[in-house]
C-alpha cells in the first residue's frame, strides 16, 4: 500500500493553527470531511474513542491518530504540519507538530494495519521529518510524501 493512495493534495494542512490536542483533533476531521464527503462529527468521534484506549503520538513529534467508520468507503488520510508544536501525550512525552490522520471503513482489518505500518515507516524517516518541518505549502508537502513514498517502495 503506497502513502499516494491515501492521501490527495487537498488533504494536506501546510500550517495547521492549533493549541491543543482536541482542537488539532477537531481541525484534521473537518478537513477529512471535505476530502471525503463524511461527517466531520463522525470522524472526530471515532478518532477521540480511539484516543481514549492510548495516545496516537507515535514520539518524535509525530502523531497518527486514526478511527473507523461503518459509512467511509476507503481508507484516506490527511496529514498536517503544526505551526507550533502541542501536547498530545506522546509516548516519548515530546510535542507533535506532524500529524497523519487515517480514517478506515469498519471492515478494514488488515489493510488498516497496514495503512498504519506504511505511515509509520516513512515518519519515522529523520530525512522525510525533517524536509516535512521546513516545507510551507501543501504542494511542497505532497511533493515530499509522493517522493519518499515512491523511493520506499521502491526500497521494499
Amino acid at each position: 500500500m503506497a502513502l499516494t493512495d491515501l492521501i490527495s493534495a487537498a488533504a494536506i494542512i501546510p500550517a495547521l493553527r492549533a493549541n491543543t490536542k482536541k482542537t488539532a483533533l477537531q481541525d484534521l476531521s473537518e478537513r477529512a470531511a471535505t476530502v471525503s464527503g463524511l461527517p466531520a462529527r463522525d470522524i472526530y468521534d471515532a478518532v477521540l474513542q480511539r484516543e481514549k484506549l492510548g495516545s496516537t503520538g507515535v514520539g518524535k513529534g509525530v502523531a497518527i491518530p486514526h478511527g473507523k467508520l461503518a459509512t467511509c468507503g476507503k481508507i484516506f488520510g490527511v496529514f498536517a504540519r503544526l505551526e507550533r508544536p502541542i501536547e498530545f501525550d506522546a509516548l516519548d512525552g515530546e510535542p507533535v507538530d506532524l500529524a497523519f490522520l487515517l480514517v478506515a471503513p469498519e471492515s478494514a482489518g488488515a489493510d488498516h494495519l497496514k495503512a498504519l505500518a506504511k505511515i509509520a515507516r516513512v515518519l519515522r524517516e529523520p530525512h522525510v521529518t525533517t524536509k516535512l518541518r521546513a516545507a510551507r505549502d501543501a504542494a511542497s508537502i505532497y511533493a515530499i510524501i509522493m517522493s519518499d513514498d515512491l523511493a520506499a517502495s521502491h526500497a521494499a
